[in-house]
């Protein structure tokens, strides 16, 4: 996947005769039809995989919560002949890529079309007669939303970043960073709110090393990054065997936060369990998309933030700060990574284990550059990941003949699947990861 839009310079003549034709960067076609490919394939699996394979039955989605106050009447769908429907539907997406020229709104609604098929596909295939019972879908998408938040927050800590020129890589070890200082502070105060505050703070310090480093002593960024990333990692499991182990009563006593139902709201059938009745990190999570997107692109704070972005000399020669905006950004950004990291523990399970962000920095990276460095984009792909990981262990208690390892896999492969050279053609901020030197 391109991160900069190829551009083709026509031919120009100059004083030393004419010059040469710059020549084009191959690969649009190709990545159009591959693309067009994958969907056709991703069809034809829906129906051969699935459907010809599916076990006679119905499959059964339940659309409450056990002692829910208002029961709906579970849906049911004809598996196989599901499977066949929806199928049908990806190749005909996949048809459409590679004969037509899409424009990008169309083109995202085909990947998602062609992914959401497949997804609702083994969905019915995995459900079919199975004497598990019938798959809740409340609790699918719940799990989906809590398993998304780590992912959203670093990604806006990568955005906000990005859009001043600084590449942060170092967004897996903030995370990881987050949850060791979450859960070592909030179970040595027992205050819960300390510890969400810890481990955003410890997420800005290390935001601080990564603006200070890549600003002041202009270090290549990415390999900064990955370095403070193993520098996080190799410390909090150094941390975690000598103190936290030994003394896991006092530093991982396992408090977390429980959930909070926001009173109507929360009642509402449906969407009420999904977004209302969840805990406070699921609320923070709201209202950093929408501060984020309203400060970066409807306020005179973003538009300074993004001409330090594209083009910092231009924004320094009207009065912009360049390097105190990118600064701030980095640090800022690294605060909203350590609440993911936060999540993580006192979030959910409450203790801290090493290795536990599994990768989500990275995985937020992708989700950023797939949302086109704006807040909303980079959110349907961590929704898109969570909703693969979530669906991995609702198919382990369904006892389908998947091999565990091959469903955790899952998350994974689908990132790859939406991100890598599906999306298409991006642009990053122009100045993101050149050094600015004050003249």
């Amino acid at each position: 996947m391109e991160r900069v839009t190829a551009t083709t310079a026509p031919a120009e003549p100059s004083a030393a005769g004419p010059r040469r034709p710059v020549p084009r960067m191959p690969g649009a076609g190709t990545r159009r039809f591959a693309a067009a490919g994958t969907f056709v394939l991703l069809g034809v699996a829906d129906i051969a995989l699935f459907g010809l394979t599916a076990r006679s039955g119905d499959a059964i989605f339940a659309l409450s919560l056990p002692g829910a106050g208002v029961q709906l009447p579970a849906v049911h769908v004809a598996a196989a002949a599901a499977c066949f429907v929806l199928g049908g539907i990806s190749v005909a997406a996949g048809l459409a890529r590679g004969l037509a020229r899409l424009s990008g709104r169309l083109n995202r609604l085909v990947i998602a079309t062609a992914l959401v098929c497949f997804l609702l596909a083994l969905l019915c295939w995995s459900d079919a007669a199975n004497p598990a019972g019938p798959l809740n879908v409340i609790g699918l998408l719940q799990g989906t939303l809590t398993a998304a938040i780590p992912l959203v927050l670093g990604a806006l800590a990568g955005l906000m970043g990005e859009r001043a020129g600084v590449i942060n890589i170092a967004i897996e070890g903030q995370l990881i960073f987050g949850a060791f200082a979450a859960a070592a502070v909030a179970s040595a105060v027992g205050v819960l709110w300390f510890g969400l505050i810890a481990g955003s703070l410890a997420g800005g310090l290390l935001g601080a090393l990564l603006a200070t480093f890549a600003i002041k002593y202009r270090v290549d960024q990415i390999v900064l990054g990955v370095v403070l990333n193993l520098i996080a990692a190799g410390l909090t499991t150094y941390l975690f065997n000598r103190v936290m182990a030994p003394y896991s009563n006092t530093f991982n006593s396992g408090n977390f936060f429980g959930t909070d139902k926001i009173p109507g709201l929360g009642d509402i059938p449906v969407i009420g369990p999904i977004f209302f009745d969840s805990n406070v990190f699921l609320y923070l999570t709201y209202f950093m998309i929408i501060v984020v997107q309203v400060a970066l692109f409807h306020s005179r704070w973003g538009l300074r933030v993004r001409a330090v972005g594209e083009h910092p000399a231009a924004a320094e020669t009207v009065g912009i700060k360049v390097l105190w905006t990118r600064y701030r950004n980095v640090i800022l950004g690294g605060m909203v990574a350590g609440i993911g990291g936060a999540s993580l523990t006192i979030g959910s399970v409450g203790q801290f284990q090493p290795g536990m962000s599994s990768g989500f920095g990275y995985i937020a990276l992708a989700a950023m550059i797939f949302g086109r460095w704006r807040p909303i984009g980079a959110v349907a792909a961590a929704l898109l990941f969570g909703f693969s990981k979530q669906l991995g262990y609702v198919l382990q208690l369904l006892n389908v003949p998947i091999d565990s390892q091959v469903l955790a896999m899952a998350p994974y492969v689908a990132t790859i699947i939406a991100v890598a050279g599906l999306v298409g053609k991006v642009r990053a901020p122009a100045a993101d990861g050149k050094p600015y030197v004050k003249t």
